[in-house]
């Protein structure tokens, strides 16, 4: 058994956060200049040049890269073999995030669902563990904006759908979000489990590196038809039009039921800011 103190966890989660939202992450930046390049369309190369623009001005002024700083997303791996000493995992992670948002002057958008009074410290975070083999913690921060949040969907499909009811899911929820997400977006798809579990999946997904595909063929198929699909809706860089709705399609799965198909897609801005430690 290894004996990890929770200060321990609480200064990483706070490290990752300044991290994460001062900076995109080095695969988006490349699938940008990448998408950049390709554009033919005036205004969504001046979109795109924007973007990156702004990406190297906050990282040149370690500002925030976007003025939404986000929901803080932690999903943790926590070895069985790990003990925790001190505050609670929960409270230390939260901590973190508090000290983070306050020291980085990073906007605090959490608040009460229904009087919208405001927290004033962008906690509690959104905390997702897995115990795994191992004595370490892997951490995954994960600062997620509301404009690419609010567009996301979930869908109980029948099985008789099948792979292109899926597909066809994912084309329809980036078509419907059009340019509110702040396009080119980057999508999380979660495949079969549950309702709650897909949702989860969806989210994990976002964690990978742009660019990246599942390790399973056919998966990897889904990822690639429907990135397809989405670039040729037109949408374009921040809704102008061009080639780039999508620099990425990412998708995890989980055995589900024999009466279901439950897909969830995430959506993510083009502001992909994502930061990991394994403590």
């Amino acid at each position: 058994m290894r004996i990890i103190h929770s200060e321990e966890i609480e200064n990483t989660v706070y490290a990752l956060a300044k991290q994460a939202c001062l900076s995109l992450i080095p695969s988006c930046k490349a699938a940008l200049e990448r998408a950049a390049e390709r554009e033919t369309e005036e205004s969504a190369k001046f979109a795109l040049s924007a973007v990156l623009q702004n990406a190297e001005v906050a990282a040149k002024e370690n500002m925030a890269v976007c003025q939404d700083t986000g929901y803080a997303v932690i999903l943790a791996e926590i070895g069985q073999a790990a003990h925790i000493e001190g505050k609670l995992f929960g409270d230390a992670v939260n901590d973190g995030v508090r000290r983070a948002y306050e020291d980085f002057y990073f906007r605090k958008s959490i608040c009460d669902p229904l009087t919208r009074v405001n927290t004033a410290d962008n906690t509690p975070a959104a905390v997702h563990t897995e115990i795994v083999a191992g004595d370490k913690i892997s951490l995954t921060f994960l600062p997620k904006g509301f404009g690419s949040e609010n567009m996301s969907r979930v869908y109980m499909l029948t099985p008789a759908k099948g792979v292109s009811g899926v597909i066809d899911a994912i084309v329809e929820t980036v078509a419907l979000a059009g340019s509110k997400p702040c396009p080119p977006v980057y999508v999380g798809v979660g495949i079969g489990g549950t309702f709650d579990t897909c949702t989860f999946l969806a989210k994990k997904a976002l964690t990978r590196e742009v660019g990246s595909h599942n390790p399973r063929k056919d998966v990897a198929e889904i990822e690639q038809t429907a990135l397809e699909r989405i670039n040729a809706l037109g949408i374009g860089p921040q809704g102008f039009g061009g080639k780039t709705t999508a620099i990425g399609v990412s998708c995890e799965l989980a055995p589900t039921h024999i009466a279901g198909l439950p897909v969830a897609i995430n959506i993510q801005c083009h502001c992909v800011r994502c930061a990991k430690a394994i403590i």
